[in-house]
């Protein structure tokens, strides 16, 4: 077998995933005595799991999220007026899908902001496009913008996005 440039054709197609799945699978004597399809759907397993993971971290970081939230983390213990049926409901992501927007509302300190962070989260894990907006940056760069006649760019740009966060309304 010709093992030196099987590595290097898999490095030059960029199948980062399968070099490394069949890196182990020289390295490990139990995984030789599989057949060869089962080799083979190991490799290509790894490599569809590794691009999913490339292309959840870009996600994730052009939606510039503003803190590390995670939907599962959510405590729905505490008496904030989060119905878990609704919450429930707005982890499907089914809602972006369809177009439908999702006002949080509540005093300071409750949490909304952690909360429309592990949306915009759970909606990148979900393979959809996100962008986390502070809204007082967000109406000074429409005006740098607007003078600058880059204007309509932007809004085009900004209007990209599956789902598009924005935070910190009411104080701008």
């Amino acid at each position: 077998m010709l093992t030196q440039p099987t590595i290097e054709a898999l490095k030059q197609l960029k199948l980062h995933g399968m070099l490394k799945a069949f890196q182990e699978q020289l390295e490990n004597p139990d995984l030789q005595t599989l057949d060869f399809d089962e080799r083979l759907g190991l490799l290509v397993e790894r490599e569809r799991l590794d691009q999913e993971n490339r292309l959840l971290t870009r996600r994730l970081q052009r939606a510039k999220l503003g803190q590390s939230a995670a939907f599962e983390d959510i405590d729905l213990r505490t008496s904030r007026g989060l119905e878990k049926s609704l919450v429930a409901a707005l982890a499907s992501c089914d809602w972006i899908r369809t177009k439908h927007n999702v006002v949080i509302t509540g005093p300071t300190g409750v949490g909304k902001s952690y909360l429309a962070c592990a949306l915009g989260q759970k909606a990148c894990r979900e393979g959809l496009s996100v962008s986390y907006q502070r809204t007082g940056r967000l109406f000074y760069e429409l005006g740098l913008a607007c003078g600058e006649g880059r204007y309509l760019r932007l809004l085009k740009a900004l209007g990209q996005a599956d789902l598009m966060i924005l935070d910190d309304w009411g104080i701008a």
